[in-house]
């Protein structure tokens, strides 16, 4: 049997775990990066629902247990930082999940444990793609031309490459909220646990523990007519203070640590939707596909299912006959379908209901999070965590190499 090659674009959570599982089906994999270097960092992302499983089977929970970011649990705040409402980590998919990890560490790891086989290439990316009908041939920017059985997109929200396939098939659902992240000094008064506040005018500030003894910290508000990420960093820096003066609570701290943090980043949260996953021989997974924003959650968790599913759908031995692949990425896109379109649908009121503008807002807010952290009414609430949840079985991969 000939062996089928893959190249996979995008070296982060779901690009990776495509290139794992991939790799052990029996697929030659090359991975290709545009960052000139692995990407380090990033803010808390959780393992899920049946994504747990898939990292039972990778065999990496363990790590993933010992890398967590100690954070014990999501505290509502008002402006003189007393708690509002508290959700202790009692669940494994509470507002905090049991396995919260940085997004760096999480791809690190599966990094890490990729067969040796797979190589990882930073610095280049795809410029054109011809789709032929038994191969994909694809021109790379280091000038290189090369053939595979399979292009795998994994880029990201924005993905350049399945614009350049997919064109008006790709749907965004603009949310209007700004986010932003980065990591600030810890202080003696931090805990362990998710600091939340809601402020008036539609803002919101976040402190958040890791395991590197810092803060991450985020910055949100909701304006449909201002994307902070679609202009210079400091320029954005420059209108949250603007846009956060008078918030209340630790407003200038984060401010401040942001103007000398050196991962700073914005995000204007944007869903994807695409009628289709594929064409011919070239298929998207991740956030390129289904992006579900942090107000859906449970991205980090998708992107390890679907790196798990497409492999396990491409490793049948139909995945070799005449339109093989084309048959395999069906059957990918019909298990994914209903669990992504669970994800992308938002709770009720999100998320207009969640920033409220007047000092009234924050206040009914504020009480509907002291009802909803009491007692067995806690435990209700804290299934808006329940993502990446299906009755689906995982379908069986056929495994090339040793059983892991």
């Amino acid at each position: 049997m000939t062996v089928q090659k893959a190249l996979i674009s995008g070296a982060s959570i779901a690009g990776l775990s495509t290139a794992f599982w991939l790799s052990k089906a029996g697929w030659e994999v090359t991975v290709i990066e545009r960052a000139s270097a692995f990407r380090d960092g990033g803010q808390n992302v959780d393992v899920r629902g049946i994504a747990r499983e898939v990292l039972q089977m990778m065999g990496l929970e363990d790590q993933v247990r010992n890398q967590t970011t100690t954070e014990e649990g999501t505290a509502f705040v008002n402006e003189k930082g007393q708690i509002v409402g508290a959700f202790p980590v009692e669940d494994s998919d509470g507002l905090t999940a049991e396995l919260e990890i940085l997004r760096g560490d999480l791809a690190r790891i599966i990094l890490d444990t990729l067969p040796e086989q797979v190589q990882v290439r930073y610095g280049d990316w795809i410029e054109n793609i011809v789709n032929h009908k038994e191969h994909v041939e694809i021109d790379l920017h280091s000038g290189k031309t090369e053939i595979y059985d399979l292009l795998i997109i994994a880029e990201g929200v924005r993905s350049r490459t399945r614009d350049k396939v997919f064109g008006d098939r790709v749907s965004r659902r603009e949310l209007g909220l700004n986010i932003a992240y980065g990591t600030i000094e810890r202080q003696t008064g931090d805990d362990r646990w998710w600091r939340w506040y809601t402020a008036t005018g539609s803002r919101q500030i976040s402190l958040r523990p890791d395991n590197q003894g810092t803060i991450r910290a985020m910055l949100a508000f909701k304006d449909r007519d201002r994307n902070l990420a679609s202009i210079p960093s400091e320029q954005a820096r420059t209108e949250l203070r603007t846009i956060f003066a008078g918030a209340g609570w630790e407003d200038q701290r984060v401010i401040d640590g942001f103007a000398t943090s050196k991962d700073v980043y914005f995000d204007y949260l944007t869903q994807i939707m695409m009628s289709t996953w594929s064409e011919g021989r070239v298929c998207v997974t991740g956030d390129a596909a289904w992006c579900v924003t942090p107000i859906g959650g449970g991205g980090s968790s998708l992107a390890l299912i679907g790196g798990y599913v497409l492999a396990a759908f491409l490793s049948q031995p139909e995945s070799n006959e005449a339109d093989g692949i084309a048959i395999c990425l069906n059957k990918y896109e019909q298990w994914m379908r209903p669990i992504v379109d669970k994800a992308q649908h938002l709770p009720p009121g999100a998320p207009d209901l969640f920033y409220p503008k007047t000092k009234l807002g924050v206040g009914t807010m504020q009480t509907l999070v002291r009802i909803a952290s009491m007692g067995p009414i806690r435990k209700l609430a804290s299934r808006i965590g329940h993502v990446a949840r299906t009755d689906q079985q995982l379908p069986d991969i056929r495994l090339v190499q040793t059983t892991i």
